[in-house]
């Protein structure tokens, strides 16, 4: 799987912070998040979420997507074959988001997609596992194109307004890209840039004024003060 880019402390930087708006349910939303900077937008294939889409809705949002803006579909306890499979007719997704219970997890690929294995995690022990998958990656060739880090809540992937642990984060080096979510606002990620230093954010109920419609000035601001904070970082 095609590595995002790599540099510094023997772990993947980037000068250009990614930022990803998650849970777009109309064409509406992902022009607006398009126009206003973001490098991606995130389409729900999960039944369980409240931002869901049938496969068949996200087509007018993927024709109308800016050529230059990645479409993320995300997906959970599905067999990744599956996913691929299933995504294959629709032209311009990029990237399959992968959450899924422990007992489900999967080592493997789904060519032609990049793949990015999301985790939900409180403490130590679910870094570890983090570690430790990627390790099983590694060892048959098989490594995800980026790691997601999001908040635990117990049978919730995703969307929950609560913050990932930014402190234990601050010194995870797991030597793929690593996008952080979970709680992420307006108000509150630019102090979670300077302290995780992510690859990229991911946000979906920060900027929301409901489940199914984004709010344009919260992700306005959201956008603008994640790139400041990763400009202080730069220039520091």
């Amino acid at each position: 799987m095609r590595r995002l880019g790599v540099g510094g402390r023997g772990d993947v930087v980037s000068r250009h912070l990614r930022i990803k708006i998650c849970g777009v349910t109309n064409v509406d939303d992902a022009l607006r998040a398009a126009e206003l900077g973001a490098d991606a937008v995130g389409l729900n294939f999960h039944p369980g979420s409240p931002r869901f889409l049938q496969p068949a809705a996200a087509e007018a949002i993927l024709r109308t997507l800016p050529v230059f803006t990645r479409a993320v579909v995300v997906c959970v306890n599905k067999p990744l074959s599956e996913i691929a499979y299933t995504l294959q007719p629709l032209a311009r997704i990029q990237t399959i988001q992968w959450h899924g219970d422990s007992d489900k997890r999967e080592i493997g690929t789904v060519w032609p997609f990049d793949l990015i294995a999301a985790f939900a995690v409180r403490d130590a022990a679910d870094l570890a596992a983090v570690s430790h998958y990627l390790d099983q990656c590694r060892a048959v060739g098989q490594v995800p194109a980026a790691v997601l880090v999001d908040a635990h809540l117990p049978g919730q992937h995703g969307g929950t307004g609560r913050t990932a642990p930014w402190d234990l984060l601050a010194s995870f080096r797991p030597g793929v890209p690593l996008v952080l979510a979970g709680g992420l606002t307006p108000e509150n990620v630019a102090e979670a840039v300077r302290i995780v230093r992510p690859y990229a954010v991911d946000v979906a109920s920060g900027v929301e004024e409901n489940p199914r419609r984004k709010d344009l000035e919260k992700m306005r601001r959201f956008i603008a003060n994640a790139r400041e904070a990763q400009a202080r970082l730069t220039d520091g």
